[in-house]
Formats: C-alpha cells, structure tokens, sequence
C-alpha cells in the first residue's frame, strides 16, 4: 500500500489561506447570523406591543358589545321593518330635511316663538272684534229693508255650500 505524500511546506502555506478564507466566513456568518438575531429580536417586541394594543382593543370591544347587544336585540325587529318599508326616495327626503333642520329651527326661534308669545294677549282682542261685530250685526238688522238682504245673503250662502 502506498501511503500519501507528505505536505511539504507549499501545501502547509495552501492549507492555511484555506483556513484563513473560512475562518473570515465563518466570522461574516456569525456577525449574519447575530444581525438576523437583533431583528428578530425587534420584531418579536414590535409583535408583543401590538398583540399588547389589540388585547386592550378587543377588551373595549367586548364591553362595548356586552352593553350594546340587548338594545340592538331589542331593535331588530324594528330596523327589520324599517329595512323592509323604507324606499330610497324617502331617505333622500330624510337627509334633505335634516339638511334643512338649522334654518327650520333658527326660523322658528326667530319667527314663530315670538308670535306664540303674543297669543295670550291677542285672545282678549278677538273677544272685543267679535263683540263689536255682533252689536253691527244688530244695528244693521235694525235698518228698514235689511231683512230681505240678510234672507238673500243667507239663500246665496247655503247655495255656496
């Protein structure tokens, strides 16, 4: 059997710029390696402080729905039925109203309140007007001739009705 030849120094020189050149590797492989390490590291604490938001965001959601879900249970039936009837047209003219509610509201703030105001006192005047219409309705009964007029003003306004 022959055995192998001896490394002499050429191959020894060979050897360890092999050596060398791995060991430079192995070194950018670790340093790697130590870099993957790090961001993984940082995104597990990005990931454990976004798993942290969302439990506080699914305890508020589930209180919230613990309050909200008997009156909604409660409505269905009727948001059913307003499902059911409501016709596109008609919402349109619900949001075209309640477009309109701030001018309606500052109109009777500013026009019709003020009149209500004024009706406790205008009761009174309408008891004197009609006073005095039916004192003219007795004099005017008592001219000569105004009996015939009054027989065909009531003839002309049973016809009208």
């Amino acid at each position: 059997m022959r055995l192998p030849p001896i490394p002499g120094p050429r191959d020894l020189v060979q050897l360890l710029d092999r050596v060398t050149g791995l060991l430079g590797k192995a070194e950018r492989l670790v340093a790697d390696a130590g870099a993957l390490i790090e961001r993984i590291e940082q995104t597990r604490a990005a990931a454990d402080e976004v798993v942290a938001r969302t439990d506080t965001t699914v305890t508020r959601a589930d209180d919230l729905i613990g309050r909200l879900e008997p009156p909604l249970a409660q409505l269905q039936p009727t948001l059913e039925r307003l499902a059911e009837t409501t016709d596109p047209r008609e919402v349109d003219a619900m949001v075209a109203l309640v477009d309109q509610l701030p001018l309606l509201a500052a109109k009777v703030e500013a026009d019709v309140i003020p009149i209500m105001h004024t009706l406790t006192s205008v009761a009174p005047d309408l008891h004197d007007l009609l006073d005095v219409s039916r004192e003219l309705n007795e004099m005017l009964a008592k001219l000569p001739g105004m009996g015939m007029i009054k027989k065909r003003v009531d003839r002309e306004q049973d016809l009208d009705t």
